[in-house]
């Protein structure tokens, strides 16, 4: 159940009927949410595939429903070592809990993503020197939303322990924090500050606030189902596929049409997560702030999904030591937290190249910094250059990110560089795609809140017209198959 899909607009408003029904009730409308949290996840699993089918034997119920029941384990025992925390008064005793929570998280995410990564590095590698190593994969049920989770889930333990979140909350609060539906599947990462602290509110949801809500649902509707997935499908997906059948201008062409289409279907699946807790009367942090108008790549990583950028920052680089240690250390510090952080994003070391190029990347920035001083107020040719540099620098990293492996990256590379012209194959749709994401990138915020500020002073009845145009307009446009969210895989 994709939050693009049909059956997502008629989930949110049944369960926004029954939340509202009971919001004065703190264990009613938690027991709605919660429950409907469930019924989302388990979506996510083959438990409906096997009950339409009628194969319902305990056998295939438990490997089916291994993922969640990993997911229910996994915030059991980091809400017992919460609780432990909570109650526990020797500093000694405190950071082994924190530890055991840390390595706890950590170890399942190392186990269920990247045992299979090591596994079979280990076998190139020591294969050939005759070392046993299991040929076989090991087949393991990957839990949706897992990287989330352990993220989310670290950063409360650390919050509980440096005194920014309270351990007071029953289980089933932790259990719906973690589980939350608008944001189980990719984020954002949600701090306890931001979501579990404000559980125990009566919620409010005025006239205003619905319909900022609803326009932001529809905004993240049309960056998803219009501009990414026409992208997608109309240059993105056939020029990676098969770079060699297309000249190198439309390679050039893929590149950044998959750097715009990455954008506006996260930054659209963020809107739509923030759309929707918004109607259940939560507010979630923003996401995206225009990223490829960063004038530096340190820029650019405090506008792209800032709440793991934000994350990584104060739980692995702070820790490392951050700024405050010799030079030689920091750069090591960005090494570290880039290298991980494109690990996270999956179990392949394609991702951990990606990460290292743009630790490299950002590694010259602060040593230029370093040498010649950071301008507090660039010229307009420095601000220029600057954004150029940075957005090629991410097109061209993108590539790795986008190609199955290495070797199609490299193949994708020669065949960019190799100074074939022509541009036949992109058509006259997907050119407006690129106009039209480039032109709303670029366009000041003001007009984006003019025209959502113009959409809530309509009545009710012009808001519902509205709205259903542009449903329309994107069953007109979007493909007939919904594409799934690019970081689903993630």
């Amino acid at each position: 159940m994709l939050s693009h899909s049909l059956h997502y607009v008629i989930f949110v408003i049944v369960v926004f009927a029954l939340y509202w029904a009971v919001h004065r009730h703190f264990w009613p409308r938690m027991l709605v949410l919660l429950v409907a949290s469930l019924v989302l996840y388990t979506g996510f699993t083959q438990l409906p595939q096997l009950i339409a089918q009628g194969n319902v034997t305990p056998e295939a119920l438990l490997l089916a429903g291994m993922p969640l029941l990993i997911f229910l384990g996994g915030v059991t025992v980091d809400h017992l070592l919460v609780k432990g925390l909570g109650r526990a008064e020797k500093p000694g005793v405190r950071k082994l809990l924190v530890v055991l929570s840390i390595v706890s998280n950590l170890g399942m995410l190392a186990g269920f993503k990247y045992l299979e990564l090591l596994r079979k590095t280990a076998l190139a590698l020591l294969g050939p020197w005759g070392v046993d190593v299991r040929p076989e994969p090991f087949h393991l049920l990957l839990p949706v939303g897992l990287s989330f989770f352990v993220f989310q889930s670290i950063s409360y333990t650390v919050d509980v322990y440096r005194g920014k979140a309270s351990s007071g909350h029953s289980f089933i609060e932790h259990l719906l924090y973690m589980l939350f539906f608008p944001r189980v599947v990719s984020g954002p990462i949600v701090r306890e500050s931001e979501l579990m602290a404000h559980f125990r509110e009566v919620p409010t949801l005025s006239p205003d606030d619905g319909g900022k809500a609803m326009f932001r649902i529809a905004v993240g509707l049309v960056k998803k189902l219009i501009i990414a997935d026409v992208l997608g499908s109309g240059i993105v997906d056939p020029v990676f596929g098969s770079p060699h059948a297309y000249s190198s201008a439309e390679c050039a062409v893929a590149a950044v049409a998959y750097t715009l289409e990455l954008y506006y279907d996260f930054s659209g699946y963020s809107d739509i997560a923030i759309g929707v807790a918004a109607l259940f009367g939560f507010r979630f942090p923003e996401n995206f702030a225009r990223p490829y108008l960063a004038k530096n790549l340190f820029e650019f990583w405090n506008r792209w999904h800032m709440s793991l950028s934000s994350w990584l920052r104060d739980y692995l680089y702070i820790p490392l030591g951050g700024n405050r240690r010799s030079k030689p250390r920091v750069l090591f510090n960005l090494m570290m937290v880039m290298v991980l952080g494109g690990l996270w994003h999956g179990a392949d070391w394609r991702f951990a190249v990606w990460g290292a190029v743009h630790g490299v990347a950002l590694c010259a920035v602060r040593c230029w910094w370093w040498f010649r001083g950071k301008q507090q107020e660039p010229g307009p040719v420095r601000v220029g250059l600057g954004m150029l540099a940075t957005f090629t620098l991410v097109v061209l990293t993108r590539v790795v990110f986008r190609a199955p492996d290495m070797t199609h990256a490299t193949e994708f590379y020669q065949r960019m560089l190799a100074g074939v012209p022509g541009l036949a194959n992109v058509g006259p749709l997907v050119w407006t795609m690129l106009a039209v994401a480039i032109i709303a990138h670029t366009l000041p915020m003001k007009v984006y809140d003019l025209t959502a500020l113009a959409f809530l002073k309509l009545p009710a009845p012009a808001r519902a017209v509205v709205l259903v145009l542009i449903g329309l307009g994107i069953r007109q446009l979007a493909s007939l198959e919904a594409r799934p969210y690019v970081y689903l895989q993630f």
